[in-house]
Order: structure tokens, then C-alpha cells, then sequence
């Protein structure tokens, strides 16, 4: 008999699934973690309340039965992945979108949520939920908040914990802490939210949130600009928070080397000829579509003018918007296999960091294809290097990476959390008293650690 066969009697056949009764194979890995050896699936539950959740983890803790939290799978560190036997607790089936507050600037939704959902709730309402990435589609909202998710427009309106109000959370004993709070100004107490964003599903199940909407944009202005070389970038950067104040919503980096390769896979013209150091994609948001324009022209005619800028173009419609995007975004048409790094540096230093790795790699492996892009303005930097699908290999060049990282003062994680992948790399951004202090938190919260097990430390 099953484990879970009281908690299958109790929840019913539909909630709580067994092995064979349900596809097991898309639960074991996410986007670049593969199934570990010794995963296993005791079984699938797929709650439609929080008295569900509740009731799962009350159980699963009673009886020292493991949970892995799932959202979309989208994840890229093995966050979701259950390691050893484990029940997959998926919040799928809870993705109703409960309330939207115009008056509040606020929407109540639920965990199993997508990101995109809640886009176009917030759309259809006159307001702007900022947070994008691009698995916006299955990507699952309280999966974003127990990851901290960044994306494209964070050095304007902040990470995902800065666009949560409220949150509704089920503790490992099955507790339920229950805080919808659609307020901005509340200092009552602890502001215990804060302990689940970005803890990746080890601390509790976020099961509702309440999430902040911005006033929709009246204008969009989108350019991409060459520059000769990081200095420049830097000085463009510095051109654009300064005449762009708080409309600048992205500032997108890409190396020479990521912006051919990029023309090259997408088979299109080149918005900019392919012969400069340095590419940024620079978007504002605003509410003046004509003075919006104007300014974001000006700024880069002036940048132009000051040698800064050696070439550029400003979209002059939806298309063109899309185009330069798909640049930027094509990371996913790059030779196959690579392996991806996201890591943040100060913006100060990416510029030198960036050379630094490239030689260090250069001088052991030789020939080896490494580029980079990135956010820069938030200070998160990606990094890809092409593989040679030996895993040996890559855990060497890993090793390297992030040794650099620690050596640099950066952090290993800028915006996809640490899971079971980068466990061995915490040390490098986060010295033994901080990890202490969340094993203490880890102890508090999930004294029996039936939570997610075997992620981030």
C-alpha cells in the first residue's frame, strides 16, 4: 500500500495522484537541470485550495514524507526537482486571478497563476504589472516570488519582492499564515512575506498573493545603440539615467560576440552593422508619447555628439520593437550545448571582469567560445560558454566561474536562486555566518526539513 493512501482517501483521487497515474517524466527536471539519479516520485498532489496545501503538508510532516514544491518548471538551478523520494506538490490547479483593485493598484492571485494571466488581468484593467520574463506563459506567479524573479525591467521598477504587497503561506506543519495585505505603508511588526520570496519553497508553499500594479505606460520608445567598447557603455549608461530619469525601464548590454552570433542564428539583417565592441538596447516607458520620443532622441543624438555612441536606431514601430528585441532574446537559437551562467558584478566592474574570465578560459581551453550580455544597469551579467558536452568539463569550467565570482565580491545568483545546482558555489557569495543563519531559519520554520530538500544549502 502507498504512503499516501490516507491522504489519497482523504483529498480524494484527483488531488492525489500515484505513480503511474500521471505523466512523472516533465516533474524531474526543468529547463537546464536534469533528473538526478535518485529522484523519485512517490506520488502527485494537485490541491485546489490552501486548506488542501494545508492538509498535504500536515500530513507529509506527520509522516516524514518529503514535498517538492513545483511551480511552472521553468527554472534553470533544479529548483523544482525533487531530489530522492519526494511527493511533487504542483499548485497548477490554482490559478484563479480572485480580485482586481484599480483603487489599490493591486491584484489577488492565486500561486498557480502564470505570469502572463496576470499581465493581461492588469492590462485589461488600465494598470501595468512590470515583472516579464520570457517564460511568462508557464511560468507560475508564486513560483516567481519563491525564486525572486528579475528579468528585463528591474532597474526600474525592482525584483518580484518588490512588487508584493501580500502573501498567503502554508508552513511545513500545515499552518496557515495569512497576511493579503494591499497596502504600501505597513510597518505592523515583522513583514514576514519577506522570509518566502526568494527562499525557493524550503521555508513554506506560497499558496496567494497580492501584487502590485504600476499605471500603464502611454509611451514606448525603444533604441539600439553601438558603442566601442565597456567604457562606453558605461558612459552611455550614465547619459541615459541623467536625460531619461526614472523613463529609462531597460538598459541591455550585448558583446560583439553575443550580437554576431545573435544576427547570424536569426538569418535577418542587422539593425547595426556587426563591427562594433559593445550593443545596448535601451527601452523607456512613459507618459508623453511625444515628448517621450523627443527626449529619448535627444539623449542619444547627444551621446552621438560626444563620440559615446557610434551608431544607432530608434524603432519606429510595434515590428520594429519586436526586432530589436528578438536580438537581445536569442540567446535560446546559440549553438548547442552551452552552458549558462547568471551571475551579478557591480557595473563598474563588468568591463574588466568580463576580460578577465575570457582570458582565464582562453589560456586553459583554448578556442573555446565564451560571450556575454546582460542587464548591466541592475548589475546582473550573463555569461555562455559553448560546450563540449563533457560533464567533466563543464563542472571545471563551473568551478572557475564562480571561484572568479567570489574573488570579484559578486554573487553566483543574480536572478534564478540557487536550488541544487549552485549549492556547492553559496560559499562563494554568502560568508558561514550568513548560511548559518538560514539553516537556523530553515530549523525555526521546517524543524522535520521535509520542505524541498537538498536546495540552497
Amino acid at each position: 500500500m502507498s504512503v499516501l493512501a490516507p491522504l489519497r482517501s482523504l483529498l480524494g483521487a484527483d488531488v492525489i495522484q500515484l505513480p503511474g497515474e500521471f505523466d512523472a517524466a516533465p516533474r524531474l527536471h526543468d529547463q537546464c537541470t536534469a533528473a538526478p539519479p535518485e529522484a523519485r516520485l512517490l506520488g502527485l498532489a494537485r490541491p485546489r485550495s490552501t486548506e488542501a496545501v494545508s492538509q498535504i503538508l500536515k500530513f507529509c510532516n506527520a509522516n516524514d514524507i518529503k514535498v517538492a514544491p513545483q511551480g511552472g518548471m521553468t527554472g534553470l538551478v533544479g529548483g523544482g526537482v525533487p531530489i530522492g523520494p519526494a511527493l511533487a506538490l504542483s499548485l497548477e490547479l490554482m490559478r484563479a486571478i480572485e480580485e482586481v483593485d484599480p483603487a489599490a493598484g493591486a491584484i489577488t492571485a492565486q500561486a498557480g497563476a502564470t505570469l502572463e494571466a496576470v499581465q493581461v488581468a492588469a492590462d485589461e484593467a488600465g494598470m501595468f504589472f512590470p515583472l516579464d520574463i520570457g517564460g511568462r506563459g508557464t511560468a507560475q506567479i508564486g513560483g516567481n516570488a519563491s525564486t525572486n524573479a528579475g528579468g528585463n525591467r528591474v532597474v526600474r521598477y525592482g525584483m518580484m519582492r518588490a512588487l508584493v504587497l501580500g502573501m498567503e503561506c502554508v508552513l511545513a506543519d500545515g499552518a496557515i499564515v495569512s497576511s493579503l495585505n494591499k497596502m504600501i505603508k505597513n510597518n505592523a511588526g515583522y513583514d514576514l512575506k519577506h522570509l518566502f520570496i526568494g527562499s525557493e519553497g524550503t521555508l513554506g508553499v506560497i499558496t496567494r498573493l497580492v501584487l502590485r500594479c504600476m499605471p500603464k505606460a502611454r509611451s514606448l520608445c525603444t533604441a539600439l545603440c553601438a558603442v566601442k567598447d565597456y567604457h562606453g557603455v558605461l558612459e552611455l549608461l550614465a547619459a541615459a539615467r541623467s536625460g531619461l530619469g526614472a523613463t529609462l525601464s531597460s538598459f541591455e548590454m550585448m558583446e560583439a560576440d553575443f550580437y554576431r552570433l545573435a544576427i547570424k542564428a536569426r538569418g535577418r539583417p542587422a539593425p547595426l552593422a556587426p563591427t562594433h565592441g559593445c550593443y545596448v538596447l535601451i527601452e523607456t516607458m512613459g507618459d508623453d508619447e511625444g515628448s517621450d520620443q523627443a527626449r529619448c532622441a535627444a539623449v542619444i543624438g547627444e551621446a552621438i555628439d560626444a563620440g559615446v555612441v557610434q551608431d544607432a536606431v530608434i524603432a519606429k514601430s510595434g515590428a520594429e520593437v519586436r526586432e530589436l528585441w528578438a536580438v537581445r532574446e536569442s540567446t535560446l537559437d546559440f549553438p548547442k550545448p552551452n552552458i549558462g551562467f547568471d551571475i551579478s558584478i557591480p557595473p563598474g566592474q563588468m568591463g574588466d571582469y568580463t576580460a578577465h574570465v575570457k582570458a582565464m578560459i582562453e589560456a586553459r581551453w583554448p578556442g573555446t567560445l565564451a560571450v556575454f550580455f546582460g542587464h548591466v544597469a541592475d548589475s546582473n551579467l550573463h555569461l555562455a560558454i559553448k560546450s563540449n558536452a563533457d560533464p567533466a568539463w563543464e563542472q571545471a569550467v563551473e568551478a572557475l566561474v564562480y571561484a572568479t565570482i567570489g574573488e570579484w565580491k559578486g554573487s553566483v545568483s543574480a536572478e534564478h536562486g540557487i536550488g541544487a545546482h549552485k549549492k556547492p558555489f553559496l560559499q562563494y557569495s554568502r560568508t558561514p555566518e550568513e548560511v548559518e543563519l538560514m539553516r537556523t531559519l530553515k530549523r525555526a520554520l521546517d524543524p522535520k526539513g521535509i520542505l524541498n530538500p537538498g536546495k540552497v544549502f
